[in-house]
């Protein structure tokens, strides 16, 4: 138990923020949310939960908490490349707000990072001792560089004013709650929408390229870890699979779980797309004992079947 412990989450209402603080209600903590509801107009949040729905480097904090943790993001490709500014915003100086809140009331502070500061990486799996492979002018560049700036800064405020920081490097997580329509881009739920309405599943480039998956409630438990533990001051963890999928091979599973009669279409090829993504998560099962149990199969039945309830 929390022992009436409080905890700030931008973002909250998105589809992380809103598992973690279904979780941190269950561990009988006091939540309150930042979200500007820019990527998730839906109210996801219980009623307990005081939502301040406003961008988080515009919002006044006077109350204090124990745990800030930092999640407000646009993390589709589509999306932060319409929102560029409002992108590195959220990631600048919204990051900067957190800490310095985090330093003001001697709190913890884990941030939600991504995979994506690897850029196209050069080393699969890949652990995080590497530096990146990434376009700092491209058009991804926008959220790549503004999650390894908000890392940095992160590292910052652990070394001059002794904040006790936490990062973690998401690899594309799935699950119930996330937006499942064609604006928000992410591939897991737009090739499910497109599979059940019998529409052509449309795959960018030749589908050979690879990503790995990692179902929300494995996310949750291993970010829990990371949140919780006392001994992870300025500690960097991979969250995700080692196992690589080609964007086809997910194409083909979706269209088997759904029973579609899609087409699989190939477009063009998106700006600076890595070829290949998968986590090296050897930290994380050494200092946390955590691994991923679901499937991506098993976690795809559990998305589907979220994602036709919130259509019919």
């Amino acid at each position: 138990m929390s022992d009436n412990k409080r905890m700030l989450i931008s973002g909250g209402n998105g589809f992380l923020g809103s598992h973690l603080v279904e979780k941190a209600l269950s561990e009988g903590f006091s939540v309150v949310v930042v979200d500007d509801m820019s990527t998730m107009p839906k109210v996801n949040v219980p009623l307990e939960v005081k939502l301040i729905r406003q961008k988080i480097e515009n919002v006044h904090i006077s109350d204090k908490f124990d745990y800030y943790i930092h999640l407000a993001a646009r993390p589709s490709p589509e999306d932060y490349v319409a929102h560029p500014i409002e992108t590195m915003l959220s990631n600048s100086l919204g990051t900067l707000k957190m800490l310095e809140l985090a330093r003001r009331d001697g709190a913890r502070f884990v941030y939600t990072s991504s995979s994506e500061t690897y850029g196209d990486a050069e080393i699969i799996p890949t652990p995080e001792s590497y530096h990146g492979r990434v376009n700092f002018t491209g058009t991804r560049s926008c959220y790549d560089e503004s999650k390894r700036y908000s890392e940095a800064l992160a590292m910052s405020f652990l070394r001059q004013y002794n904040v006790d920081v936490r990062i973690q490097r998401p690899f594309n997580v799935y699950g119930p709650r996330i937006r499942p329509d064609g604006q928000y881009g992410r591939v897991i739920p737009r090739f499910i929408m497109q599979a059940i309405s019998n529409s052509d599943i449309t795959i960018h480039g030749d589908g050979k390229q690879t990503r790995s998956f990692l179902y929300v409630t494995d996310w949750v438990n291993v970010t829990w870890e990371i949140i919780m533990r006392d001994d992870l001051r300025g500690e960097i963890f991979n969250v995700g699979s080692t196992k690589e999928y080609t964007i086809n091979q997910l194409a083909e599973m979706i269209k088997k779980i759904t029973g579609s009669n899609s087409r699989i279409i190939h477009t063009q090829s998106r700006a600076d797309d890595p070829r290949r993504r998968a986590a090296d998560i050897t930290k994380a099962i050494n200092k946390l004992g955590w691994s991923p149990k679901v499937s991506l199969e098993e976690g795809l039945k559990y998305t589907v079947e979220w994602i036709r309830g919130e259509n019919q």
